[in-house]
């Protein structure tokens, strides 16, 4: 026997249980059911080469209960996964175990060294877990072949929360046939309900990207509505609660800054030492109550670059606050009433999150103390925001809920409230149902409004056939802060068709057209716009799509109608295992919204790239390279705007915990001011980040930014400025170093 010593925890290929077994020591027959064994000490591997069947039992039995009847959901429907596989699952007092060993050509698979959570692009294991049972939400736990790990949380008929972090191991190895990965889960890492024998939900999962291939166990079909309710039942967890669960996480940031004044015309110098913690306590193994004092609120990520010029309505930029981001599925609707980044600069609070029987809820009391960021006389210096927001959903049966959420947010008088039903029902297979009622108030001054919403939701997801049809209502006085809500004063309705033809060939997956049909109207029933899109998708192998769509619309905007149109076309690929591709380009007539003063909105030719590449030339490194520039003309030939984005991102990973950042970005927006109401802006800037990651609460970050701008400073007393020709001037500079540490009790 010889082992692999280059593991700390003797991880090596254990090829022979996978190729020798047919049906392996302990494997369960029937897909509903499996029972997991207690194990006295947790799962070693050792390597085998295959030709000693009786060690590779005796293996087998000390891995736990096995599982090989892995079939796939794409690009087949119950065909048998294309490369042998097995997992075998135990846990002990304290974990739960998985080991998986995958067979495969070690040269085909996709793997890197990579941080946390950037594994998207690699092959990969999952593990599926619904601890409550109710066929309705679920924890996943996913690898790549070397033990790089992406956690989150879903909910049927919500988009999958991968925000969620919580503290597991994992590790994985690349072996000559294929490669092997044990997860250990900690079970004080999961809610379930206080129980001495458990029964959970289970799923086991394989992804083969090149092949788009997905494979499950037990067998998940497109041809039923929803992944959770298929879980097989997971059966033999006795006496697992832990004896106390709790953690606290404190931190503490030191940060120099040297910044440019831009109302005083000079560089100011400013310092920030900030420290404070998060703490967490787990109440009866469900519900999980979570305090905060000057909580941690910096954001080491940046946001992706999009265009934000000539936009109708608000740009949407996703949330990346630990604090907020932590179980917001709670809080979720259907119309998004509870978007956390409205709270700007919270002071502290706390938070209740969790299920009983058949209830669910969270509850948060933060308050924000940016509104208090003015100099006196202001009447709002010094002041703080309350806000506040309540979520309860009870399961009805059949994977269907009901649920109510009210928010609310108070300052110096002032209030706006927002209260909401809503419902999910399951109709049949392949049918759901959403429905939403909302009521608002707001206060502000002497002036008091209200207002109501309603949102209808009809879903089917198939095979061959998608379809979703909505119809949203929102009076005019409808009101949420808190939330995220493009327009109200609206009528809306929208329904899309997806069909998918899936030939018996090896290259074309599927191929196939989507129809969009929307229109809105006001309150006076005149139309306000309309949408018709047509489009044609074909799915290969090596995760590459092509699509070509045609849109044909109606705005009316500041009372006149357009007629815009668009016509685009994308290419998205992952052919190689060393680069990825994903380009649009997009052309047709849109209108000018920021038209110059004096000058009335009109149409113009439009014109829109957005290339986004990614090279990988050694496991370790990665490459970015990020371009997008929207343009519009008129008709004439004659330039009204451009804004042009460029961003370069490079990650070395010296090892899984260890990676070092580098970020360029170049952002320039010019125009006609004759046109449009346009200021020519340039501006790049560079970020540096070292991050040594051990878990997602245990952290060291060192980093450096520095942010440059076409301006220049003008002489005289006082000094003013003006724009120049090139952004060369330092407008922002700050080097911050960053430590937190994760305490379980």
């Amino acid at each position: 026997m010889a082992s692999d010593s280059r593991s700390p925890v003797r991880l090596a290929a254990h090829i022979g249980v996978c190729l020798l077994l047919a049906t392996p020591a302990g494997a369960q027959t029937s897909p509903a059911t499996i029972t997991v064994p207690r194990l006295p000490r947790a799962p070693a591997l050792e390597y085998f080469d295959g030709q000693d069947r009786l060690a590779a039992e005796r293996t087998a039995a000390g891995l736990g209960v096995a599982v090989n009847d892995f079939r796939q959901r794409e690009p087949g429907d119950g065909t048998p996964v294309s490369q042998t596989t097995t997992a075998y699952l135990s846990y002990d007092d304290a974990n739960l175990y998985v080991v998986f060993v995958c067979r495969d050509d070690s040269a085909k698979v996709r793997a890197r060294i990579a941080r946390r959570e950037e594994i998207a692009a690699d092959d990969q294991v999952v593990l599926y877990l619904d601890t409550f049972r109710d066929r309705e939400r679920a924890y996943f736990f996913m690898t790549n072949p070397l033990g790089v790990q992406l956690d989150g949380t879903m909910t049927e008929g919500q988009d999958d929360d991968v925000s969620w972090d919580a503290v597991w191991q994992s590790d994985g190895q690349l072996t000559p046939d294929g490669f092997v990965v044990r997860m250990t889960i900690p079970f004080r890492s999961l809610r379930f309900p206080r129980a001495s024998v458990q029964t959970w939900g289970v799923a086991l999962a394989r992804v083969i990207r090149r092949g788009n291939e997905e494979a499950y166990w037990p067998f998940i079909t497109k041809r039923v509505q929803g992944l959770v309710p298929q879980f097989a039942e997971l059966q033999g967890l006795a006496n697992i609660s832990p004896p106390r669960n709790v953690q606290v996480n404190p931190y503490g940031t030191v940060a120099r800054a040297r910044v440019l004044d831009k109302d005083a015309a000079a560089r100011v110098t400013e310092g920030d030492q900030r420290a404070g913690f998060d703490a967490k306590m787990v109440l009866r193994d469900a519900i999980t109550l979570d305090g905060t004092v000057n909580p941690d609120f910096s954001q080491v990520e940046t946001d992706d670059p999009q265009v934000t010029v000539n936009q109708r309505f608000e740009v949407f930029f996703p949330e990346k606050r630990p604090f907020f981001i932590e179980n917001s599925g709670y809080f979720q609707t259907p119309i998004n009433l509870f978007f956390s980044r409205r709270i700007v600069d919270p002071g502290g609070g706390v938070r209740l999150t969790g299920k009983a029987g058949r209830w669910s809820l969270g509850a948060i009391a933060i308050n924000d103390r940016e509104p208090g960021r003015v100099p006196a006389p202001d009447p709002l210096a010094g002041s703080r925001a309350n806000v506040g927001a309540f979520r309860v959903q009870h399961e009805l049966g059949d994977e269907s809920t009901i649920g109510a959420l009210v928010t609310g947010r108070e300052l110096q008088g002032n209030y706006a409230r927002v209260a909401s039903l809503d419902t999910r029902l399951k109709l049949g297979r392949t049918w759901a149902a959403t429905g939403q009622v909302m009521r608002s108030g707001l206060r502000e001054g002497t002036t008091e409004s209200a207002g109501s919403g309603v949102l209808l939701d009809l879903v089917r997801d198939g095979r061959f056939l998608d379809y979703s049809g909505t119809f949203l209502a929102l009076d005019p006085a409808f009101a949420a802060p808190l939330g995220f809500v493009e327009r109200t004063g609206i009528r809306q309705t929208e329904h899309k068709w997806k069909v998918r033809f899936r030939p018996r060939d090896k290259a074309v997956l599927n191929y196939g057209p989507e129809v969009k049909v929307a229109y809105v109207w006001g309150p006076d029933g005149r139309q306000l716009d309309r949408e018709f899109k047509a489009q044609f998708q074909v799915e290969l192998v090596g995760q590459t799509q092509l699509a070509v769509e045609r849109i044909e619309l109606f705005e009316r905007f500041e009372d006149a109608p357009f007629w815009p149109f668009k016509t685009q076309a994308s290419i998205s690929t992952e052919w190689l295992k060393w680069l990825a591709l994903d380009a649009t380009y997009a052309w047709g007539g849109d209108v000018n919204h920021d038209p110059a003063s004096g000058l009335a909105p009109f149409l113009g030719r439009a014109t829109e790239v957005d290339l986004q590449l990614t090279v990988r030339p050694t496991p370790r490194v990665m490459v970015d390279q990020a371009a997008i520039e929207s343009r519009l003309d008129t008709w004439s030939g004659a330039r009204v705007f451009t804004e042009r984005q460029l961003r370069t991102k490079v990650n070395y990973q010296f090892n899984r915990f260890l990676s070092l950042r580098v970020i360029v970005d170049y952002k320039a927006e010019f125009g006609d001011t004759t046109l449009a109401d346009i200021e020519d802006k340039r501006k790049w800037g560079a970020d540096l980040l070292l991050t040594y990651l051990v878990n997602p609460g245990t952290a060291w970050y060192v980093g450096y930014t520095d942010r440059y701008e076409n301006l220049a400073i003008a002489a005289g007393s006082p000094p003013t400025l003006f724009r120049s020709r090139s952004p060369d001037l330092s407008v922002g500079r700050q080097v911050f170093v960053k430590l937190s540490y994760l305490w379980r009790f």
